[in-house]
């Protein structure tokens, strides 16, 4: 188990992609706190918000297989097409689907005023704006830039 995981510490491209995932879900919670005055724990590990964690994962994976093994490369066509339905994903499934949990949840609270339903709560932070995917966009190339130079 141990060389199991020294061999996914070695793994610059793996380490990148955590990194990337990882610093952008800080960076969401604190703009989370700034932009709402609360500390929010959910802000961690949830879906939404600036900026995009998973587009700064998969832009980072992206970037490092580039600067690795060249533009040339099937891995990074791969991971481009990867990237691309995320973040595809991220600005409009996923954001659609969060717009159609408000509207549910808006109903249901003006139901529920007659006593006609019982409360369910959806999330409705699900998505992300165009803006929160390009925060995420420039944080995975920022970090997978800063890998790269860093192990070189």
């Amino acid at each position: 188990m141990a060389e199991f995981l020294a061999g996914i510490g070695k793994n610059v491209i793996l380490m990148t992609a955590i990194t990337a995932w990882f610093t952008a879900q800080v960076l969401k919670t604190i703009t989370a706190y700034w932009r709402h005055g609360a500390f929010n724990a959910e802000r961690l590990v949830g879906a939404g918000g600036m900026p995009s964690s998973h587009t700064a994962l998969v832009v980072s994976l992206a970037v490092g297989l580039a600067l690795r093994e060249g533009l040339e490369s099937d891995l990074f066509a791969v991971s481009v097409i990867l990237a691309g339905i995320v973040m595809y994903d991220a600005a409009g499934v996923r954001r659609a689907a969060g717009k159609q949990a408000k509207v549910i949840n808006k109903l249901v609270r003006e139901m529920r005023v007659e006593h006609t339903v019982r409360e369910t709560r959806l999330k409705e932070l699900l998505g992300h704006t165009p803006l929160e995917v390009l925060g995420g966009a420039v944080h995975g190339f920022v970090i997978a830039y800063a890998f790269y130079i860093f192990y070189r």
